[in-house]
């Protein structure tokens, strides 16, 4: 009857090892597991309905706000300081047209559109009429 104890403890221990390992492998798999999926159209998971899109157009403060502070907030390699207004006269007295343009095509270090290449033309001389509102 002992042999039998024995046989039962070591088929417990066993089950028990044996279960939690089944426990960990669930969580490595949920843990490695795709984010997200691939559908191809015409595929059922194609038919899920699309994001929502934005709302509009962004404001200028808000274009600013998320492209243009990382440079003009700092003045960084020469662009002119958001709210200093000695930087920006000079520019402000080539004309609004320059600095869209400027804005728009990349001068000097800025690149075209500032980064925001997903910006339209009109929300790029949006976030330049707000920070020469801001500037004066």
């Amino acid at each position: 009857m002992s042999h039998m104890k024995k046989l039962f403890g070591i088929l417990l221990v066993a089950g028990l090892v044996a279960g939690s390992a089944v426990a960990k492998d669930d969580d490595v798999k949920g843990r490695i597991a795709p984010v997200g999926t691939l559908c191809m159209q015409g595929e059922e998971c194609a038919a899920a309905p699309a994001p929502a899109a934005a709302a509009g157009p962004k404001s200028g403060k808000d274009v600013y706000g998320s492209f243009c502070t990382t440079c003009h907030g700092a003045g960084v390699m020469g662009a002119p300081k958001y709210g200093t207004a000695a930087d920006w006269a000079p520019r402000i007295a080539k004309g609004k047209d320059t600095l869209y343009t400027h804005a728009l095509n990349g001068f000097n270090a800025m690149p075209p559109k500032g980064m925001c290449a997903a910006c339209t033309d009109d929300e790029i001389k949006g976030a330049v009429d707000y920070m020469i509102d801001h500037s004066k």
